[in-house]
């Protein structure tokens, strides 16, 4: 019986921990994942080398993990409150703060040990990001804008692999920042609305909140920003029409949103929010094609 109590509570941590680590919500890593690999596609101009994309996809997982531990942690007070987040492992007391921030220093260790492979410039980067994921999940407190901060998290795996495969940023790295920024910061407004009532009962913040019936307007004004930088880049870099394709179908997913999204009915903007992995896809198959 011992035996037996005792793998319960081993199977119930882990998993609570593998909740922890969002294992079971894939889709914010690849929506993390995406850009990093557009930016490695455009760095090297077709196919990174092996190396670096085996570095970043695991740096992606590491890191997102642990923005999703370090962002449980921070809202441990806001989580319970909160309908699509009160069964969170901290939230329902699976697992204890210090469990948690263990797990987020193993985490950061290992992805900076990756990092320690490339070169000096993206090792420097690499410290900016982990003070921005670090820090994120405390804006909700004192601002309106962490959908913005996470845009340049989420982002700043752009200039990191540039850095990796050119040893510089050149200036079409920060057009592709740009397009991240916005198309991140107009898909996580999505997520907000989903906790938009709830938030304004805890009293969290957040730009769903601070847009009020203007954020449709402004996240079509932010995706077509995101669009129109994906357009120019393709112009720079002289891509074809299997590009522009990809990038026009990318935008039909996202008027596929504000049209099921339109009431702003909480299931629907999470439904919105996550075909942004369709759209990350399409753009990243863009970038195939264009070298191909």
């Amino acid at each position: 019986m011992m035996v037996n109590l005792h793998s319960l509570i081993s199977a119930s941590k882990g998993k609570a921990y593998w909740q922890l680590i969002r294992g079971d919500r894939p889709v914010g890593t690849l929506l993390l994942l995406w850009p990093t690999l557009w930016a490695l596609w455009l760095a090297a101009e077709g196919f990174p080398p092996p190396k670096l994309l085996l570095i970043f996809t695991a740096g992606v997982w590491l890191t997102r993990s642990a923005g999703c531990i370090i962002n449980d942690y921070a809202d441990r007070w806001l989580d319970p409150q909160v309908e699509r987040t009160r069964t969170r492992p901290l939230a329902r007391g699976a697992l204890s703060g210090r469990e948690a921030l263990t797990v987020f220093v193993l985490m950061m260790l290992a992805a900076f040990g990756l990092v320690l492979m490339t070169n000096t410039l993206t090792i420097g980067l690499s410290i900016a990001g982990a003070v921005l994921a670090a820090t994120y999940p405390y804006l909700k407190r004192h601002t309106y804008f962490p959908q913005v901060y996470l845009g340049i998290a989420f982002g700043w795996g752009i200039p990191m692999a540039f850095a990796a495969v050119q040893g510089r940023i050149p200036q079409s790295a920060w057009l592709l920042f740009l397009a991240n920024l916005l198309w991140t910061t107009a898909y996580d407004t999505w997520y907000a609305m989903v906790d938009r009532e709830d938030d304004l009962k805890a009293g969290a913040k957040s730009l769903a909140i601070f847009l009020g019936d203007m954020d449709l307007l402004a996240m079509g004004v932010m995706q077509a920003g995101f669009l129109a930088s994906l357009a120019l880049l393709g112009r720079q870099y002289h891509f074809g029409l299997p590009y522009f394709i990809c990038i026009s179908l990318a935008g039909v997913v996202i008027l596929w949103q504000f049209k099921i999204a339109a009431l702003r009915h909480r299931e629907d903007c999470f439904r919105a929010f996550l075909s942004n992995q369709w759209v990350g896809l399409l753009v990243f198959i863009g970038f195939v094609l264009a070298f191909f």
